[in-house]
């Protein structure tokens, strides 16, 4: 690290655990540095008993931080735009019901998809084979380009669905959005030509038709790439992709790596 720059670490999935995430700020690796700035993964919100703090702790760091969107924060834009509805299991009413909570979904809808720095990629679930770091970066500016519009709301009530399943470059309209959303917030394990399957959410595997979509030949991707999303998977640090989704919001443990040199800051998530 050169002198005087900042360390960065990047945060895996909060999903509403407010106290996990106030805990491992305070961890002296994190805490004494001065101007230490974080990456989260996705899924600030949702599942954890917190989500209105967990999000207010966030946008209180400010340029210190930076956030892409997961599905679980989808979930939750969908939900204030009417083009969504509640599930067993949500925490987010909390947020919905705030007196500044159109100020919290409008900062939320203005964050990005995925992010590059230091020599990092990062977004919340995966990258089809046939994506490069430039071409994932055009193509979540797409969609965010959606969220950040007039028509927002309209935009987001088309953004559900399985299919396209397979990235093609002549995709167009709501397809196209679509695609790109599921790729980056919702993808696991996929074919050999990237065809997604959004089915299995268990610890990866390989059985000959389907793998983790890390795993697919012929990927472009030459950059590093960092993730969460698949607490299933939990903690993997390759030289090519690395994982921070420990389960924190499961019982497990909330994960932060310093990118200049992978350390890692762990701390439990009892609720």
């Amino acid at each position: 690290m050169t002198a005087g720059t900042p360390d960065t670490w990047v945060v895996g999935d909060l999903q509403g655990c407010c106290q996990p995430l106030e805990t491992l700020l305070t961890h002296p690796d994190i805490a004494l540095p001065p101007n230490t700035r974080l990456w989260f993964a996705g899924d600030l919100v949702n599942r954890g008993p917190d989500s209105l703090g967990t999000l207010r702790k966030v946008i209180a760091m400010g340029d210190r931080a930076v956030c892409i969107l997961g599905n679980h924060d989808l979930h939750l834009l969908a939900i204030a735009a009417g083009a969504g509805r509640l599930k067993k299991g949500d925490t987010l009413s909390n947020i919905l019901e705030a007196p500044d909570a159109d100020e919290l979904i409008d900062w939320l809808r203005h964050q990005p998809l995925a992010h590059y720095g230091e020599g990092y990629l990062m977004v919340h679930a995966g990258i089809p084979p046939q994506w490069d770091t430039q071409k994932t970066l055009a193509l979540a500016a797409e969609a965010e380009a959606a969220l950040r519009s007039a028509n927002w709301k309209q935009k987001l009530a088309t953004m559900y669905g399985n299919q396209p399943d397979m990235w093609h470059d002549d995709l167009r309209g709501d397809d196209r959005l679509r695609a790109i959303i599921n790729a980056l917030t919702r993808m696991r394990m996929c074919d050999a030509q990237g065809r997604m399957d959004f089915d299995e959410k268990g610890a990866p595997f390989h059985d000959g038709h389907l793998m983790p979509w890390y795993d697919t030949p012929g990927r472009k991707m030459a950059d590093p790439v960092v993730f969460g999303h698949w607490s299933t998977l939990g903690l993997l640090m390759r030289p090519d992709v690395i994982c921070l989704d420990t389960g924190c919001v499961w019982g497990s443990q909330l994960t932060a790596m310093r990118l200049r040199d992978r350390a890692l800051v762990q701390v439990p998530c009892t609720q």
